[in-house]
């Protein structure tokens, strides 16, 4: 497999600050990101799954709503605040001064207020600062009416799976690239979640030589880790090669066939350059055959920054760090991979309270996904 495409399948891929980034940054800048690496070596983070009451309550709207990145509440590492009518939920997590909720909330628009001026409340009253990470466009409005102020993250690659079709000149080189991997003997197949505690241990196997190869430790809050409940709960898509799993990915699924979203992704490195190719494409037409509209690739970390004269100092910073952090993080390999399959570009946002560069917001988000200083440091 190409260093192109290995980086790109790294499940790392929307954290938006590594800690090596940070020499990019300007020297005037740093002092205020090696403070915040002292204040992390204390490891502040506090978290707090939910009570199994909780979760069942929150599986429940789950099941009646369209956004299957959602589903990551399934992992248990994060807090869940329902509204007051239990029809909509927030996941979240705590990490110094940050309450940081995940996504938008879960369940019907009209309850978005609510549930934003409740988590606000609890935020302020555990002394923190509130932080929604990856929002849409839909919650902005919400936000500036509740005085927060929005930061652009990058942008969310969603497939329109009603439309996927292989066919056609445009899809010429993606053809023959999963047309060489089926030739040189690799097998896709989707296992239901019944099947999946068949394989467990063999998927445990390939996801810790996935870790090994890169050095890295389990992620969490936004992304995706191999724990055995989570895995086992979900349809897995896999790759075999001499009838081996060489490459997996588990697929999160929203109600009514709606969503679906690639979540955690490992494979065993320099397999075949067509692997991962063969991978996506083979979701892609399973999910679309039992109905599915809609396929979240996931996020492309700082792609879509306008870069005029008049872009506010966050964008122009993020494309500093984009043009120039390329040799610690594969950011124009992740946007280039998803490019491939045609998506829907569809812009996230990072929404925070205060004035100023949210610095602080985003390490701490930085630090609830990569699981404190130590599991920064090793990646």
């Amino acid at each position: 497999m190409s260093a192109q495409v290995d980086e790109t399948c790294q499940s790392e891929q929307n954290v938006l600050l590594p800690s090596t980034v940070v020499d990019t940054i300007s020297p005037s800048r740093q002092p205020l990101f090696a403070r915040f690496l002292r204040a992390a070596s204390q490891d502040r983070r506090v978290r707090k799954g939910p009570l199994p009451e909780e979760m069942e309550k929150a599986l429940a709207i789950l099941a009646t709503q369209p956004n299957a990145s959602a589903g990551l509440v399934r992992l248990g590492d994060k807090s869940i605040l329902f509204s007051d009518c239990e029809q909509a939920f927030v996941m979240y997590a705590k990490h110094g001064h940050s309450l940081v909720a995940l996504f938008d909330p879960v369940g019907p628009q009209h309850l978005w207020p609510e549930l934003l001026e409740k988590f606000m409340v609890t935020a302020r009253g555990e002394g923190c600062r509130p932080v929604f990470y990856q929002v849409s466009k839909a919650f902005l409005p919400h936000a500036f009416d509740s005085g927060l102020r929005p930061y652009k993250l990058g942008e969310q690659a969603v497939v329109d799976l009603t439309r996927f079709d292989l066919k056609g000149g445009a899809w010429l080189k993606l053809r023959r690239s999963i047309n060489r991997a089926e030739r040189d003997g690799l097998e896709f197949s989707m296992l239901p979640a019944d099947e999946v505690p068949e394989v467990i241990d063999e998927l445990l196997s390939v996801s810790r030589t996935w870790l090994a190869s890169h050095n890295a430790s389990e992620k969490g809050f936004s992304l995706g880790t191999f724990d055995l409940a989570y895995v086992k709960a979900c349809p897995v898509a896999v790759i075999r090669m001499e009838g081996r799993i060489v490459a997996f990915a588990n697929i999160l699924e929203a109600g009514q066939h709606g969503d679906a979203f690639i979540d955690l992704m490992r494979h065993i490195p320099d397999v075949h350059r067509g692997m991962m190719d063969l991978l996506f494409v083979r979701i892609m037409e399973h999910m679309k055959a039992r109905g599915f509209r809609t396929l979240n690739l996931g996020m492309a970390p700082l792609a879509g920054l306008a870069d005029h004269h008049y872009a506010p100092l966050w964008n122009r910073l993020g494309r500093e760090i984009f043009e120039f952090g390329e040799r610690f993080y594969n950011f124009r390999g992740v946007q280039a991979f998803k490019s491939k399959f045609d998506p829907v570009w569809q812009p996230r946002y990072l929404v925070v309270s205060g004035r100023g560069l949210p610095f602080a917001s985003i390490f701490d988000v930085t630090m609830l996904i990569g699981g404190g200083l130590r599991g920064i440091l090793r990646r």
